[in-house]
């Protein structure tokens, strides 16, 4: 079933992505001849399953773009170019997060879904990047890491959602069920998660340190002061200056433990703890996972991220899988 081209975007030519990406990974909604969709990214291509979840003809899958933590580099293969030119609905993290994606949508036949539309979203600060041209790092105006919110990768449900049920009218009812099943079971996630990060006998945690720029709405879904947020980029060299500034972020601050990308660079990091003799643990931007069997993976990857910060700050292991 392809689809007439139908673009969900504030306007049309609004291409310019760029930031941080998924791990291959296909996988299906469905079987046989029917409508295919194709997600961008890890957090995309849960949401999308979990909408499309059991409905007939359906088939969902993800980029090829590999366990990389940023996208500005990333080349489409031929492969990817296939899979974007048969695809009936390309359904996209947005808010500058696939600038590589830019010239390929041109041709596109699809539906074309920004799930960042409607969402209040971060405006970009000034980053702090290691020995790297900033320029070319620019991820654009607004921050796009928004899934790392519990409540906004929601919002990205539901817009995946109205989408779809405009564009496959047949089974509108279905994807609106799918999204009510998806809502209840997250709601209540983000208090949650908050309420391990500060449940009485915990850790004090006084701030984050973390070397990816793209911790913002989980520092602040999770009520976590981020102290700086530094995107190192692999085989960098940090500075004598820079690894000094850190340092002193440290030590005033108490800091046992410091913050890494579990698929970026942590020399810098080392260096520091080296330095201060602080901790190294590793935190998940949800680039990168398993075949879609539920949302518990999306859960699951968040609350590893408050596993690692509660046993960072404590000094040991204190907070069990859950």
């Amino acid at each position: 079933m392809k689809l007439k081209s139908i673009v969900i975007l504030a306007a049309s030519a609004t291409f310019l992505l760029g930031g941080c990406a998924a791990q291959p990974q296909g996988s299906t909604s469905g079987e046989g001849e029917g409508l295919t969709v194709l997600a961008t990214t890890y957090p995309t291509y849960l949401m999308a399953s979990a909408v499309t979840e059991g409905v007939d003809g359906v088939t969902v899958s993800r980029l090829n773009t590999g366990a990389v933590s940023c996208l500005h580099d990333y080349t489409l293969t031929v492969n990817d170019m296939k899979q974007i030119e048969q695809a009936d609905v390309i359904v996209m993290n947005g808010a500058g997060l696939e600038d590589f994606m830019a010239d390929a949508l041109e041709s596109a036949g699809g539906l074309v879904v920004d799930c960042s539309q409607g969402l209040e979203l971060l405006e970009n600060e000034d980053h702090d990047h290691v020995e790297g041209d900033e320029a070319d790092h620019d991820h654009g105006h607004w921050d796009p890491h928004y899934w790392m919110d519990p409540d906004l990768a929601l919002q990205m449900a539901e817009n995946i959602q109205n989408a779809l049920a405009e564009a496959d009218g047949d089974n509108a009812g279905s994807y609106q069920a799918n999204y009510t099943k998806t809502a209840t079971l997250m709601a209540g996630w983000k208090d949650k998660l908050r309420d391990y990060c500060h449940y009485e006998e915990g850790p004090e945690i006084p701030g984050l340190i973390t070397f990816h720029d793209g911790f913002r709405y989980f520092a602040r879904a999770l009520e976590l002061p981020l102290l700086a947020a530094i995107e190192e980029e692999e085989g960098s060299e940090a500075s004598a200056m820079e690894i000094n500034r850190i340092t002193q972020l440290v030590e005033e601050n108490r800091l046992p433990v410091i913050f890494t990308e579990v698929n970026g660079s942590d020399a810098t990091a080392q260096a520091i703890s080296r330095e201060t003799g602080c901790a190294v643990a590793q935190l998940t931007m949800l680039m990168d996972g398993p075949e879609y069997t539920s949302l518990q993976d999306y859960y699951d990857g968040l609350y590893s991220n408050v596993q690692a910060v509660v046993n960072g700050f404590a000094g040991e292991e204190v907070m069990q899988r859950s």
